[in-house]
């Protein structure tokens, strides 16, 4: 079940996945300068709140890059510290860990691994291209854009084939890369579909029909 916030449910086990949360980015490029509203945090967990009430999972898989930085979980406000770690506590959480948030944070509930199987289904961060069938993954950010009255539309998406599921991106402050970009691309040689965003469903399209 894919859902429109850029979450996955498995019904049959209880699961939901969700892919880059990048909490705290906006604090993190304020120590570079680049000022941002400090509200990406709350935005994004408002959103998993609602995904969790929503399909009332058992399992959630955060597939990597949950924080922007490997000091992004010390940064979080206590406020939305003590709320994720209440999630944390209400549900069975397993952090695959990515490539900004390398190694396991203090303090934040749940389990930290590399890579998670539910069989027949591997969950990891980023894709291996020799992967066997049945690879769930994020990282890159798909987006995608289609034609619309007045110009194109770009929105995260979902991409599928037979051998692998790309999340889109599900924190607030993330961007995209366009899914015929060479780095998405050539994990899907031999097309597939994307299912783009909207505001209540999924809008389903084949790779070759996205516009310019």
């Amino acid at each position: 079940m894919l859902d429109p916030l850029g979450g996955l449910f498995w019904p049959e086990t209880g699961l939901l996945a969700v892919s880059d949360l990048h909490l705290e980015k906006g604090s993190s490029n304020a120590r570079k300068g680049s000022l941002l509203p400090p509200w990406d945090t709350h935005v994004t967990l408002d959103r998993l709140g609602l995904l969790l009430r929503r399909w009332k999972p058992r399992i959630v898989v955060t597939l990597g890059d949950s924080f922007h930085d490997p000091e992004g979980a010390g940064r979080l406000p206590k406020g939305e510290l003590e709320r994720l770690n209440a999630m944390t506590a209400a549900h069975r959480f397993i952090w695959v860990l990515g490539n900004h948030d390398p190694h396991p944070p203090n303090g934040i509930g749940g389990q930290f691994v590399e890579e998670f199987v539910a069989h027949p289904i591997l969950f990891r961060h980023e894709a291996v291209a020799r992967a066997d069938a049945g690879e769930v993954v994020g990282h890159h950010h798909p987006k995608a854009s289609i034609p619309a009255r007045g110009g194109n539309v770009s929105r995260p998406c979902f991409v599928v084939d037979s051998r692998r599921l790309m999340m889109p991106a599900f924190g607030a402050y993330t961007g995209g890369l366009d899914v015929r970009n060479t780095a998405i691309a050539r994990l899907f040689p031999r097309g597939g579909r994307v299912f783009l965003l909207g505001r209540d469903r999924l809008f389903s399209f084949a790779i070759g029909q996205l516009s310019g």
